[in-house]
């Protein structure tokens, strides 16, 4: 471990040299195949993270990116900004004007303005004023909640299973096709609800469920394959690339055909550390203590529909997911 802790840290410290002078995309990080097995080093969520806030000029492109995605979700955070902005300076010039008056009418005097009016004129002004100004702030901070969940959706997306066929996918190749549930907790929980599950086979096949069961490794970092920084070997071979070239032929009937084929209501995950990290990371974010059982629902796009502690009912699942030929899950994709 020692010798992969100081691997990573080079990589990611040569990673930074790149993104930094040599205009090197985050993007390619992220979709890189060769950098499968860097993703699964928690120096890769620094780096990350590092990126997300455009720490050392080195995630500009990746935090733009961010926030495009993060406007399209949020499209009038930047009309009511421009509110907050131009109604807090309008309070802020009236305070202006309003102070000094209130300095004169309690002076009193000949032409001195009503006291009581006037202090609640500047009352009026700086309570509005404060009021804009958390809710800039609330705003600014929601947002960067969502650049951080949709950081995480990204570093979801990227995940790697292991279908029935045996074939090597990351989970963004299955968008469209599948609605993945993680079932995350200890080996005795986990195999209960698959075992469950079971009984509801042909229903949860109909909505596209595919099961990802991911066993907590009890403080042991469970062991992952990789030989210096690429993915494994039987990996590489199974994988296609996530390049450009994929993404096109992704978008082709026959690719998602196969693709719907393969994943047959049951996945391994590969590098279960990296997915670990990724559902802690989650449960963080949500408030529930790192570690417990808990499951998570998936849409078609590979955002995170819901999540709950425990393990899943699956007859609530089969009422609240519709089945692919419908009109609903169409627009979910």
């Amino acid at each position: 471990m020692p010798t992969e802790r100081g691997e990573g840290k080079k990589a990611a410290d040569c990673l930074r040299i790149a993104l930094r002078e040599h205009n090197l995309k985050f993007g390619t990080i992220l979709n890189d195949p060769d950098l499968a097995s860097f993703r699964a080093l928690p120096e890769f969520k620094e780096l990350q993270e590092e990126a997300r806030l455009g720490g050392e000029d080195i995630g500009y492109g990746f935090r733009r990116d961010l926030k495009l995605i993060s406007e399209v979700q949020a499209p009038f955070r930047g009309v009511r900004r421009f509110f907050y902005v131009a109604f807090s300076a309008a309070a802020g010039i009236s305070t202006f004007f309003t102070v000094p008056r209130l300095f004169r009418a309690i002076q009193g005097g000949e032409g001195a303005p009503d006291v009581w009016e006037t202090a609640g004129n500047v009352a009026v002004n700086v309570g509005g004023l404060v009021v804009l100004i958390a809710l800039f702030l609330w705003d600014n901070k929601k947002e960067e909640e969502q650049l951080a969940q949709i950081t995480r959706d990204e570093t979801l997306s990227r995940l790697p299973l292991r279908l029935s066929t045996d074939r090597v996918v990351e989970l963004v190749q299955l968008r469209d096709t599948v609605r993945p549930v993680i079932i995350a907790g200890n080996k005795e929980t986990v195999s209960l609800a698959m075992k469950k599950a079971e009984k509801f086979r042909t229903e949860l096949l109909s909505r596209g469920v595919l099961l990802v069961p991911v066993i907590w490794s009890e403080g042991k970092a469970p062991p992952v394959e990789k030989k210096g920084f690429g993915a494994p070997t039987k990996a590489l071979s199974a994988l296609p690339s996530i390049g450009e070239d994929f993404d096109e032929r992704a978008q082709s009937v026959a690719a998602k055909a196969r693709l719907k084929a393969e994943a047959r209501f049951k996945a391994e995950v590969v590098s279960p550390a990296e997915w670990e990290r990724w559902i802690k990371d989650q449960q963080i974010s949500e408030g529930v203590t790192p570690g417990e059982d808990v499951y998570i629902i998936l849409r078609l796009d590979g955002r995170v529909r819901r999540s709950g502690k425990g393990m899943p009912d699956w007859q609530q699942i089969l009422q609240e997911l519709p089945p692919l030929d419908t009109l609903l899950s169409k627009l979910e994709k």
